[in-house]
């Protein structure tokens, strides 16, 4: 829920940029379908009825959606921000894959939240993680909207949609070209 927060912040920069939101139209984002595919799983996957059924088949459905994200967002990296997304991205599912389908989250940060919710979560509290930096370790208080545990990939995650966003606000079409012989 963490990366909620950079939609909002990308469109106040854009605006404080000289950006218009009308020009969020003009971005062309190849394999759409896939990133949305990848998102609409992770919502089923976390939400109730399925996230009490899904048992042992969670963290492979959890590791493929996050995947296929990541894939869509790769085949964009020349969308500004867009390597920043990646980068976020590849770090989070770096540490959930060696974690065994899990992002391990520091049991104190969980602890703030209220805990894991009942079913199947992404989270799991492990007294070594695995690459321990790059999992849930901080928390978004309580009393905030949305509050949850979130990574360092997190962090670079929001960065890079709010820094998307902005720089699609201001200037429309965010491609850069590779060739200038070749049109996107």
């Amino acid at each position: 829920m963490f990366i909620l927060y950079a939609i909002p912040v990308g469109i106040i920069a854009g605006y404080l940029l000289g950006g218009r939101l009308d020009r969020l139209s003009a971005v062309r984002f190849r394999w759409a379908p896939l990133a949305l595919i990848g998102l609409a799983v992770q919502v089923a996957l976390f939400s109730d009825p399925l996230a009490t059924a899904v048992g042992d088949a969670g963290p492979p459905i959890y590791v493929a959606s996050t995947a296929a994200v990541l894939v869509a967002v790769l085949r964009n990296l020349d969308i500004t921000g867009l390597p920043i997304v990646a980068l976020g991205a590849a770090s989070n599912l770096l540490a959930i894959i060696a974690n065994g389908g899990y992002m391990p989250a520091d049991p104190d940060a969980l602890a703030s939240i209220g805990g894991i919710a009942p079913g199947y979560s992404n989270s799991s509290t492990t007294t070594d993680p695995v690459l321990g930096p790059l999992t849930d370790i901080f928390a978004i208080p309580a009393w905030v909207p949305f509050a949850n545990v979130f990574s360092i990939g997190d962090v670079v995650l929001g960065i890079g949609i709010a820094t998307t966003i902005a720089m699609a606000m201001r200037r429309g079409a965010t491609r850069r070209r590779r060739d200038p012989e070749v049109a996107q």
